[in-house]
């Protein structure tokens, strides 16, 4: 019996990834554990609280990592705590393959690199119909933390470094969890092009901006919000991912003025910090 525990954090977008296959995101502080606990038997059992999770992901994903043989002579039993909301935009499902790789691979393949890890959750995203294009940008935030800019199509990272200690994210998520149609960014892909441009140039907040404003037009979100951020002095602010949730870049002590312009809109806020910490594990 083997037991290991690892935690990844979440990330935020600056680029969406849908348009061209490349993107750019940066960490957050809200993580998710996978403790997996093997025992004689056979077969794979998932515990978590939370219902809305994936099953299909996370068996796909410990059958990258884990052979035939080994699922055949093992019960493997997997337990997922997460503080970040799911189906928001907020790279929860990135968090999760990789957490559950990255605990699979401690106990079975100590041996696999950072980067076989996480093409074993980007993989498993694709195959199980969970993202479109993988989200290799969201994982390598989710995984190493700090600033990333990828690009998916080549899996590998363009730039990568670490986020200023003194901002913090200022997270809106709505009650409404309707998207817009995400085949309709493709029509502005000549506008995502230019903000991945500016990401990789390390113009980040310039290229979450154009971001946020290209993507609040097509998936269901009002522009002005952005603006209104921008306004009350966020640094860069953009729709997470595919949405629905909001992200606010502001230097700490500002987040009041931020979260005003959230009060008035229906849903919660969260405030994360940043993280700039590569994803950790440890047999327990």
């Amino acid at each position: 019996m083997s037991k290991s525990r690892a935690t990844v954090h979440g990330a935020v977008s600056l680029v969406n990834a849908i348009a061209n296959k490349k993107g750019a995101t940066l960490g957050i502080s809200l993580k998710v554990e996978a403790i997996v606990e093997t025992s004689p038997g056979k077969g794979i059992v998932i515990q978590s609280k939370n219902q809305t999770l994936s099953s299909r992901l996370i068996n796909k994903t410990i059958e990258k990592i884990i052979s035939k043989k080994d699922l055949d002579q093992n019960k493997i039993t997997v337990s997922l705590e997460s503080e970040i909301p799911t189906g928001y935009g907020l790279k929860s499902s990135s968090a999760i393959s990789s957490a559950v790789a990255l605990a699979c691979a401690k106990i079975f393949k100590p041996n696999l690199t950072d980067q076989q890890i996480l093409l074993a959750g980007v993989d498993a995203s694709i195959e199980s119909k969970v993202s479109i294009t993988g989200a290799y940008d969201d994982a390598c935030s989710c995984y190493f933390g700090g600033f990333n800019v990828t690009d998916n199509a080549a899996k590998k990272i363009i730039r990568s470094e670490k986020i200023p200690a003194n901002l913090v994210a200022v997270i809106f998520i709505p009650k409404n969890r309707k998207r817009g149609n995400v085949k309709k960014l493709k029509t502005l892909s000549s506008v995502f092009e230019n903000a991945w441009k500016l990401a990789k140039n390390a113009n980040y907040w310039e290229a979450m901006i154009i971001n946020g404003l290209a993507t609040s037009t097509i998936l269901n979100s009002d522009p002005k919000i952005i603006t209104d951020l921008l306004e009350k002095g966020a640094i860069g602010a953009s729709v997470s991912g595919n949405g629905p949730a909001i992200a606010a870049i502001v230097k700490k002590g500002n987040e009041t003025a931020v979260k005003k312009v959230f009060s008035s809109l229906d849903g919660s806020i969260i405030v994360s910090k940043i993280n700039n910490k590569k994803a950790e594990v440890h047999e327990l």
